[in-house]
């Protein structure tokens, strides 16, 4: 690449020479090949170098006098083999016929090997060298097969040539793609007399296996006629199984319906009983209560009132009586502290508000006695002695004997 930077910059790329140097020199690569420069060493490995370098898919610029370009094409090379008289394992002769995909191998280190042993050949040529190489494996595994395995097994034969072949084809720089064998037959017709054997042992084996076919028909048809027999039997079976089953559900169905209609009547009655009772409770409730609102509960106001009024009228008498006791009581006392004259004490205590009380209710009255009364001593006199003469006959207290006692 040094080299072709040092001559670009030499010629230049707006000159003649450059332009020379682009058409003769300047090298584009297809997909489907490679191209290869000889003349310039180029390392493999750690050990070894070859003298050319390779571009696969690109493009490069030829070295002037240092290298020349070689192009090698990569694309299939069909290839029709045929094999005649090919000893098998057992001394038959056999006519092979194939047809192989071969190319030139475009990977390393295996095209090393295609440049070294086919740069410079024809397409032919290497066709030819192929097609000798497989036909060479062809005999080769022939020769470990009997007819019958090469005739009964084409794939596992083509396989067994395919891996034969690919060391050798290696080797070459070659790759076979796929490989295909299209007919095998004989000149002395053994495996003609192989396939009228099979086919005899193929037709001994149909007729024997018809017959068993037929007999297992047979066989067949009687037991799928005893099963559908016995399932019929055990449809019937069931079906008359179901029918009593319905039968039975039908009469517990009947008498859990006449049990429940005449659970129901009972139910009936026992909740119309226990709806009476409980219109009766009700009733015996409100008559108590009735009886209640109306007699006890008067009755206990009353007795309560009457119980409280006799409490009342006895605590009276008995304050009463208490007062009038203690009033007793002070009276004796007041008595006996006044000794002898106690009693007129008590006249004179009295009689002023007596006196009063009679004078205020003295209504008129119309004069039936006079009495005359001599006025030298004074007017009040007289007045004095009718208010004793009507106290005496009023009262009965006769106030002069009152007096008189007193003095």
């Amino acid at each position: 690449m040094e080299i072709i930077t040092l001559l670009l910059g030499i010629f230049g790329t707006g000159t003649a020479a450059g332009w020379w140097v682009i058409r003769n020199l300047y090298y584009i690569c297809q997909p489907s090949e490679v191209l290869i420069f000889a003349g310039s060493r180029t390392p493999v490995d750690d050990k070894r170098s070859v003298g050319y370098r390779l571009v696969k898919g690109g493009s490069s610029i030829q070295v002037p006098l240092l290298e020349k370009t070689f192009r090698m094409d990569l694309t299939n090379m069909i290839i029709e083999l045929r094999v005649s008289n090919a000893y098998s394992k057992g001394g038959i002769p056999l006519t092979v016929e194939g047809v192989a995909n071969i190319k030139i191998a475009g990977e390393e280190p295996t095209i090393h090997n295609a440049i070294e042993r086919l740069l410079g050949k024809s397409r032919k040529d290497i066709e030819q060298l192929a097609k000798d190489t497989l036909e060479g494996n062809l005999r080769g595994v022939l020769a470990n097969l009997t007819p019958e395995q090469v005739n009964e097994d084409k794939i596992t034969f083509a396989k067994t040539l395919l891996e034969e072949a690919e060391d050798d084809l290696e080797k070459l720089g070659l790759v076979l793609d796929n490989l295909q064998i299209k007919n095998i037959f004989d000149e002395v017709r053994y495996l003609d007399s192989i396939g009228r054997k099979q086919q005899a042992e193929l037709l001994r084996d149909a007729r024997i296996a018809e017959a068993q076919a037929k007999a297992e028909a047979i066989i067949k048809a009687s037991e799928n006629n005893r099963i559908t027999k016995l399932r019929q039997i055990e449809r019937d079976l069931e079906i008359a199984k179901a029918e009593a089953e319905r039968r039975v559900r039908d009469a517990l169905t009947k008498r859990t319906a006449v049990v429940a209609e005449v659970e129901s009547v009972v139910h009936a009655q026992v909740a119309r009983v226990q709806a009476e009772v409980a219109v009766q409770t009700e009733r015996i409730k409100q008559v108590e209560n009735q009886l209640q609102a109306d007699v006890i509960a008067p009755a206990e106001a009353e007795c309560q009132r009457a119980i409280a009024q006799a409490k009342g009228d006895a605590a009276k008498i008995i304050e009463e009586g208490k007062a009038q006791a203690a009033g007793t009581q002070c009276l004796a006392q007041s008595w006996q502290n006044a000794g002898a004259s106690a009693k007129e004490i008590f006249i004179y205590q009295k009689l002023e508000p007596l006196l009063k009380i009679i004078a205020t209710g003295v209504p008129e009255v119309k004069v039936e006695n006079l009495t005359v009364i001599d006025t030298a001593n004074g007017g009040s006199v007289p007045k004095m002695a009718s208010f004793i003469e009507q106290l005496r006959q009023t009262t009965g207290v006769d106030i002069t004997q009152v007096v008189n006692r007193l003095k």
